[in-house]
């Protein structure tokens, strides 16, 4: 399978290639392109702050001039928190698009948005101060009205990026638990 795997608002850290990794070792082929071009951040509101200065439409541009050259060949998107919003976006835009991976984070879907029976998995903490439960609610009522087939999989007491080891929210046994049912959907797709 060809992963294109987007970043959080921390930037393109160690955890992200970690992960990377983790679905090569899988059998697939990664791909993680650095929408922040080398900025990386120590707490979530730096990051915020330059993704909002770098502005919304720049980044999605560079994440599709980033997925074009391997769209063709059916991308699963993929990403962490902001870059699960990007790669929601991606997805739902790309009618060759394999299937979608949401790690911690999830975005607005257009209203025009249709798919074809596009497996999504989403992966989230509950409660997650980024995520609330009304939102996601709506979200997966929105989702399966653009045809998506959707699976949602929620972590009591995890941190909101409970899957990055370098950070306070880490929470190993959710982190290990995301990745064995990740990993097995993927094999699906």
């Amino acid at each position: 399978m060809n992963i294109m795997l987007f970043h959080s608002t921390y930037g393109l850290r160690p955890a992200v290639h970690m992960a990377a990794d983790r679905l090569r070792a899988a059998g697939h082929e990664v791909r993680v392109p650095d929408l922040f071009e080398g900025h990386t951040f120590e707490t979530v509101e730096e990051g915020m702050a330059f993704k909002d200065e770098v502005g919304k439409d720049e980044l999605l541009r560079r994440a599709v001039l980033a997925a074009a050259p391997y769209s063709d060949q059916g991308l699963v998107y993929a990403g962490f928190s902001f870059g699960a919003s990007v790669a929601q976006t991606l997805a739902l835009g790309d009618a060759k698009a394999r299937g979608l991976l949401l790690l911690h984070g999830t975005s607005d879907i257009a209203e025009n948005a249709s798919v074809e029976e596009l497996p999504v998995q989403l992966h989230v903490a509950d409660p997650d101060a980024f995520e609330p439960a009304d939102w996601l609610n709506s979200w997966y009522l929105q989702m399966k009205r653009t045809g998506a087939d959707v699976e949602v999989y929620r972590y009591p007491g995890a941190g909101h990026l409970y899957t990055d080891p370098d950070l306070p929210d880490f929470d190993k046994p959710a982190a290990d638990l995301t990745w064995r049912v990740a990993l097995g959907f993927l094999a699906t797709l």
